[in-house]
């Protein structure tokens, strides 16, 4: 902004210059070159050391010419000699703004617009100090006195622009998205088609995610080749944004194809970082990564080559690696906003939260208001904020079996380690067959604590009473389990599991105890495949043990949502075969294929819908029976009303023999809630 105030400075006393018939040494202000004119006007004044026109043009080009303090002090000393020579003093104020003394730049501005309110220099310069000290509102006010004082006073309309461009910036730091876009839209109106204004505008409708309408205006970026530039490399992040990576990386090819044949090295570097970013969004890794290896070459490692090397490590899941590269980048430009920003995600995606938590902070004093590092602020408070999850369900087999349930989970975290945990859960389920009905309700407390970063614990405890058609009982339930994420793209959990078969009010009179080992496995790669396998080693107290093996091998189609496809595979063995009472083969296999679309709730904003849906379809195997053909159908549709409360309902349908304990058709719909009921840890 001083360089602007620099420029607007000169051609404000273009006539008093001219008038002494000095026009070299004015045009040299005119055209900027302030050292030419400081030269033209030192050798007038040593032929005539107290023309004061002369002195007064000298100490302009001073000031100009990077040398504000000594400009400051001519002007102190042209003062002492005319005390009341108001283009002095005008001049003098100019240079109050040179050496950033805004605050005595304001009073002294305040007092020359006393003495003539009514001069466009005075007005003008207020104006000028106050958007300096981001007093936006004021400044505009007064550069508009201004330019009704000089009517399309070309200096006062490249103010305005400017003053608009600051004031649009503040409001959107405070979430005024349309009141900013107001404002640019008037700047458009004084200069038609303006780079700068078309800019800022078009980042503020990503903030608003109005990509539509951000495509519209960055395509009328197009003066120049340079333009151009500018116009691929914003529509290529629009359409980032939009999800559509491969359009994105499209245009970003083209930009860098339009840049490699310009000369302009900060324009080529910017669109090369585009490049490559849309590589990385595109999870073409190994071409990413020749990319930065050359740019790292060419601009000697400088912070852009290393934030994309960060960037590229984020999305491979190296995080640490990641840190590494934020770190080298903040040693090299501490306030670094890719640094600041980039290191708080890295700590968050590698569950480092309270090093998340510090760096989130750092970037919010350094960047004030930023939505992108808000965003992340939140998400680290929704995280450990007490919440409470609500399911009711009506569930019902073609053995006339129905049951009615109800679970609540609360959450309570204490510190960002440990968290408190309490489970309710009621079950009603009847047999018109037979007419026999049954309830069960069960209790759990616990807590999940994280061991390590990558390793947690989970315990919890309880009791189960039972109130069956034939007797009332009391059993106690148990769950204890290690998380841990060996090796990135990887999660393993193993434990302990001890519950009651409340399937149906037959299995609940039967007062049978599970007692389970388990483990799950689940795996991810870069290359969109990925796997979960789980097994679970059961013993009964009716004496009769199981094991059970499940196997998932999937692919990822899209990202946005999230379509997989894939094969399931599950074994299921019983020791002894008790098919009266429950589903009990000595050898069950099934296979499937499977295709699921997912758009979560965490994936959308608030005032959104999010759904899962799945369709399975296979065939099974009850030890040597003919195969029976399967199907699966699961659905969940929610509405999120805010980023603490959401509510979905959801259907499954299904006739794999494992659905059940009873082996049959089996079809259950509900609905579901949760709720972050209350403030986050401090």
């Amino acid at each position: 902004m001083l360089n602007f105030i620099k420029y607007i400075s000169v051609f404000i006393f273009t006539c008093h210059c001219f008038s002494q018939e000095m026009g070299v040494g004015f045009n040299y202000l005119e055209k900027g070159e302030f050292q030419k004119a400081e030269m033209f006007f030192r050798e007038i004044l040593q032929n005539d050391s107290q023309n004061k026109t002369a002195r007064i043009c000298y100490a302009r080009a001073v000031g100009l010419n990077n040398n504000p303090q000594e400009a400051m002090n001519l002007f102190e000393k042209l003062l002492i000699e005319y005390p009341n020579d108001f283009e002095i003093k005008l001049n003098y104020a100019e240079s109050l703004l040179w050496n950033k003394k805004f605050i005595d730049g304001r009073g002294y501005y305040e007092n020359l617009i006393t003495l003539n309110s009514k001069s466009f220099p005075a007005v003008l310069g207020y104006a000028n100090c106050l958007s300096n000290l981001r007093e936006y509102e004021k400044a505009l006010s007064y550069v508009n006195q201004a330019l009704e004082i000089s009517q399309n006073n070309p200096n006062g309309l490249i103010s305005r622009k400017y003053i608009r461009l600051g004031y649009a910036d503040q409001l959107s730091k405070k979430n005024q998205i349309g009141e900013a876009l107001k404002l640019l839209d008037d700047n458009l109106i004084d200069h038609s088609d303006d780079t700068e204004t078309l800019l800022n505008k078009a980042n503020l409708l990503l903030i608003k995610k109005d990509y539509s309408n951000a495509k519209a205006t960055y395509s009328q970026i197009n003066k120049n080749q340079k333009d151009s530039i500018q116009s691929f490399n914003g529509l290529s992040l629009v359409n980032h944004l939009d999800n559509n990576e491969k359009k994105a990386l499209r245009l970003a090819i083209k930009a860098k194809q339009k840049s490699d044949k310009s000369s302009d090295i900060s324009l080529s570097n910017q669109t090369t970082e585009r490049y490559i970013q849309a590589l990385i969004w595109n999870k073409k890794y190994k071409k990413a990564q020749t990319e930065i290896d050359n740019f790292k070459i060419k601009t000697q490692k400088n912070a852009q080559s290393i934030a994309l090397q960060a960037m590229l490590n984020v999305y491979k899941s190296d995080f640490l690696e990641a840190i590494s590269e934020y770190k080298n980048l903040l040693l090299k430009d501490s306030i670094s906003f890719d640094g600041n920003l980039g290191i708080a995600n890295a700590y968050y995606a590698n569950n480092q939260i309270e090093e998340a938590y510090k760096a989130i902070h750092k970037t919010l004093t350094l960047f004030e208001g930023q939505q992108d590092a808000n965003n992340l602020l939140n998400k680290l408070k929704d995280k450990f904020r007490p919440s409470i999850e609500e399911k009711i369900s009506y569930s019902f087999d073609n053995n006339k079996n129905t049951a009615i349930s109800s679970s609540t989970i609360l959450n309570y975290p204490i510190n960002l380690k440990t968290s408190l945990i309490g489970k309710y859960s009621y079950r009603k389920t009847k047999s018109t067959i037979h007419d026999q009905l049954a309830y069960s309700n069960d209790f759990m407390v616990g807590i999940n604590y994280e061991l390590l970063p990558k390793l947690n614990l989970n315990a919890l405890g309880g009791l189960t009473t039972i109130n069956s058609f034939s007797q009332d009982y009391n059993q106690f339930l148990a769950q204890v389990s290690l998380k841990l994420k060996p090796f990135k793209l990887q999660e393993v959990e193993g434990g302990y599991l001890r519950e009651i078969q409340n399937f149906n009010a037959e299995l609940m009179d039967k007062k049978i105890v599970n007692n389970h080992l388990y483990m799950n496995y689940s795996v991810a790669t870069n290359f969109n495949l990925g796997g979960f396998f789980q097994y679970f080693k059961t013993k009964q107290s009716d004496r009769n043990n199981r094991n059970l093996l499940f196997a998932s091998v999937y692919y990822t189609v899209l990202s946005k949502p999230t379509i997989k496809t894939g094969i399931n595979y599950q074994f299921i063995s019983f020791s002894e075969q008790k098919p009266l009472f429950y589903f009990s083969p000595l050898r069950f296999n099934a296979y499937e294929v499977f295709a699921d679309i997912i758009k979560d709730d965490k994936s959308i904003e608030t005032k959104g819908m999010y759904y899962h849906f799945i369709m399975a379809g296979g065939t099974q195997f009850i030890e040597d029976n003919r195969n029976q053909l399967t199907y699966r159908l699961q659905g969940k549709m929610g509405y999120k009303f805010s980023s603490r409360l959401n509510l979905h309902i959801y259907g499954l349908k299904s006739n794999i023999a494992s659905s059940t304990a009873a082996g049959f058709t089996y079809t259950e719909i509900g609905l579901g809630l949760k709720w972050l009921f209350s403030k986050s840890l401090n």
